[in-house]
């Protein structure tokens, strides 16, 4: 097909972000971001309601203004052949049968939001969950999480029980999008493998009253939502009738624009938090601490093992906003990555632990908190820096090795999103502590462009996810190797890391200055 274009939605979690491709050049020709309106509800509600400690809400019709503000500004006046959709999840919202959000007849209600997927205070439904169904989740490890669809909706049931009565609908707000954009309701495998726990055999009964009637069967990834409505294309523009993929986890999306549609590729998405994927044409044993594996998710007649960090690219912009070395947050990262990089491994005398947003891999805990150790008085801002970020690879690794522990190999490895964009240090260290070379793509917005090839399947524009990668993937990449200097420190710090984590008593420490902490 030559003519026309796609366009690819990557919503974050802080805003809306969007690229139009021209199909025929397969170049990225304009793109554009909006932010959400409230912006993650964190302490209260639009209307001022006061929020407790670890919830985290975002308002779906935040979610409408960004589409309409970004599908005008990239396809008014354009032919526009497809639209595919990368979003956060899980962060599902409760809705009524015809799509309406509840947020907006109940505004006072917090449980009408969507629940965004750093909304940890449904972790004891999810702990529930898993002691009791826990035998039903295999491919999850026997065990559901906090930040996952089932317990979001356990505890709304059990919180708000008059709301969950009005709730027709309980569903991520990637497949909600699509919903609206075209009408009809199609949720996404990838989306309900991962985030559901759906299998073949269909959701697993987990004890939640009534929410299998408030789901329905996903359709297979790379398959249409339907076309665009006529009133979006009134509202912004757009010339034709554009297919809508349905929609994928925003660190899933990624894959065909990084060239990764073959088994043995490792991808990391480097993020807010981080995201590991393994990709496999064997199924094998789930390794133990990995999050959940599924066939035919992420990309179709592939096995893809997912883990990832609760926090990455946040831990660190916490710590340089806390003890800031320039005026602004770019000035800021080069200041200390300038100042990092002029230490050696080890130096410092410091060993951190990365669970500054608790511990995804392999403790799925989120009350354990972030460490360090080998503080003095001589100790730097830099050094401490320095520190969080060979932690954050410390336990990179520590996902990497237990995804291979049964097996599945990696023949390369890819670093991809925005700190992959941004921080070349934090590459470099990467590599030298896998102790393998990463590859990193020349690509901007590689997470919209992998939308943009998810909707140009559904379309067929392309034969398959191999052939749009070819077409509109990164075409050039840069590659980091490890240093060999620093690699017997590394392995000594790694060691000790794993000490550490190890250590149960110190996460009972943790869960015990975690409990007598004040409220916010």
């Amino acid at each position: 097909m030559s003519g026309g274009y796609l366009i690819g939605l990557d919503y974050g979690t802080d805003s809306a972000r969007g690229v139009l491709v021209d199909i025929e050049s397969g170049e990225v020709c304009a793109t554009h971001a909006h932010r959400y309106r409230h912006g993650t509800l964190i302490d209260a509600l639009p209307g001022g309601l006061p929020l407790k400690a670890g919830w985290a809400l975002q308002n779906a019709p935040d979610y409408l203004e960004c589409a309409e503000v970004v599908l005008a500004a990239l396809g008014r006046g354009k032919r526009i052949e497809a639209i595919g959709i990368g979003f956060t999840a899980s962060s599902p919202l409760p809705a009524s049968a015809d799509g309406t959000p509840l947020s907006t007849r109940f505004p006072d209600d917090p449980h009408a939001y969507v629940k965004l997927w750093k909304h940890h205070s449904a972790q004891p439904w999810a702990d529930e969950i898993s002691r009791e169904r826990g035998v039903r989740l295999t491919k999850s490890g026997g065990k559901t999480s906090g930040e996952w669809l089932p317990a979001k909706a356990a505890q709304l049931a059990a919180e708000a029980p008059t709301l969950w009565a009005q709730t027709e609908r309980f569903i991520e707000a990637g497949d909600w999008l699509a919903w609206q954009l075209t009408g009809t309701e199609a949720r996404s495998s990838d989306m309900a493998r991962y985030k559901a726990h759906y299998s073949d055999a269909g959701y697993p009964p987990l004890g939640v009253d009534g929410l299998a009637t408030r789901s329905s069967a996903p359709k297979r990834i790379g398959s249409s939502a339907g076309t665009v409505r006529r009133e979006w294309i009134e509202r912004t523009g757009m010339l034709g009738e554009p297919a809508v993929a349905v929609a994928a986890i925003d660190s899933h999306v990624i894959l065909p624009a990084l060239g990764a549609t073959q088994a043995g590729t490792l991808v990391g998405a480097l993020g807010t938090s981080a995201v590991y994927m393994l990709l496999d044409d064997t199924e094998r044993p789930l390794p133990d601490g990995i999050e959940g594996v599924a066939k035919d998710a992420a990309l179709p007649g592939l096995w893809c093992y997912e883990a990832g960090q609760a926090g990455f690219g946040d831990a660190l912009a916490w710590f340089v906003k806390t003890a800031p070395l320039a005026e602004d947050l770019p000035a800021n990262f080069s200041a200390y990555n300038a100042s990092a990089a002029r230490l050696r491994p080890g130096g410092s005398g410091l060993l951190a632990l990365d669970w500054w947003n608790g511990c995804r891999v392999p403790l799925s805990d989120p009350q354990v908190s972030g460490m360090l150790l080998g503080l003095r008085t001589t100790t730097t801002r830099a050094e401490i820096y320095r520190a969080m970020m060979e932690s954050l690879c410390f336990g990179a690794r520590t996902i990497i090795e237990l995804m291979q522990s049964e097996g599945a190999p990696v023949t390369r490895t890819i670093l991809a999103s925005g700190l992959s964009e941004n921080n070349r240090f934090l590459l470099q260290l990467m590599a030298d502590v896998l102790g393998k070379p990463v590859s990193v793509p020349d690509m901007h917005n590689a997470t919209a462009v992998g939308a943009a090839i998810h909707g140009a399947v559904a379309a067929g524009v392309v034969r398959d996810f191999t052939d749009g990668a070819a077409r509109f993937g990164a075409r050039a990449f840069q590659h980091f190797e490890p240093d060999a200097a620093s690699a017997d420190v590394y392995e000594a710090l790694f060691e000790q890391y794993r000490m550490l984590a190890s250590r149960a008593e110190l996460r009972e420490a943790m869960h015990a200055v975690s409990r007598l902490a004040l409220p916010r």
